[in-house]
């Protein structure tokens, strides 16, 4: 070979793997950008349609053991949260005649009779918001849920400002500032998340928890212990009832038949809560300084 076909053939040779090596590098980019937009890989949704046969599944969450004595809050670091909630405890446990309330009960996984995944198959989410408002400087409810794309409202009925702080790790955080009279704060989350821890800066005390669920299989245990969740395909599911306390979530494989109304029973044991939970006392706590959250989008 003459050295300038020699050249020549070096030449095309360097030109295909720079071609080579570009397309490798883009389809790496891909990849990449594909994993940041979803934090997972998604499966193929199907949209739900409604046969007719759904049934519900009720039951009731117990605490078993001696419940703890409700720690009292001090607010006094702020006047108007003394004047309005005086006598606030904090609502980490509630218990009340055996039953525990705040706790977080939603279908984890399963197959429905059909034999179709429940998470691949599409809900349409509710048009009404779920609200979570800041009253006598505590989050009410405590524990609520909302579904993928469902609009959470947070309001504010106090005379005082509150931050909302909310600590997400698969969806966007955020931290804006809301002062009496303010609008509501509103957003959507775009992927599931189970639990979205949500304080206020200015009143640490202040602690809630929102799930959020592709599906709407979910409820929280009221003040006797019990929860609902209607609408539920016919099949076999992993139901989970999370409380806040207990490093160990309850787990159960229920079948829901068709037009079905199943009961289930969870019981959380005092014994396996958290050691510093485990005893009353009082809880005093000074505002901490608002301090800008640098990245957060407010």
């Amino acid at each position: 070979m003459s050295p300038f076909k020699r050249a020549r053939f070096l030449v095309a040779l360097l030109v295909a793997l720079c071609l080579l090596s570009f397309a490798v590098a883009c389809g790496d980019d891909d990849d990449e950008l594909a994993e940041d937009e979803t934090g997972e890989t998604q499966a193929t949704v199907t949209p739900y349609k409604s046969t007719g046969n759904e049934g519900t599944l009720t039951g009731v969450v117990n605490f078993v053991g001696t419940p703890p004595e409700a720690k009292t809050i001090s607010m006094s670091a702020d006047s108007v949260c003394e004047s309005k909630n005086a006598q606030a405890v904090a609502e980490d446990v509630v218990v009340k005649d055996g039953a525990l309330q705040n706790v977080f009960v939603y279908v984890k996984d399963g197959k429905t009779a059909d034999n179709k995944n429940i998470n691949s198959l599409g809900f349409d989410p509710p048009a009404q918001a779920q609200v979570l408002d800041q009253n006598g400087c505590h989050y009410v409810p405590h524990v609520l849920g909302v579904q993928v794309k469902q609009k959470l409202s947070v309001t504010n009925s106090d005379q005082t400002s509150h931050n909302i702080n909310l600590q997400a790790t698969k969806n966007e955080k955020s931290n804006p500032s809301q002062g009496p009279g303010a609008p509501p704060f509103e957003r959507t989350f775009t992927r599931p998340e189970t639990l979205i821890p949500v304080k206020c800066n200015q009143h640490p005390w202040m602690k809630a928890y929102v799930g959020v669920l592709a599906h709407p299989f979910f409820a929280v245990s009221g003040p006797d212990g019990k929860f609902e969740i209607k609408g539920l395909p016919p099949g076999t599911y992993t139901v989970v009832a999370w409380h806040e306390k207990f490093k160990q979530e309850q787990t159960q494989s229920i079948t829901v038949g068709a037009k079905e109304t199943k009961e289930a029973t969870f019981k959380f044991d005092g014994g396996q809560m958290t050691a510093e939970f485990q005893g009353g006392g009082s809880l005093t706590v000074m505002p901490a300084l608002e301090v800008p959250f640098l990245g957060h989008r407010h």
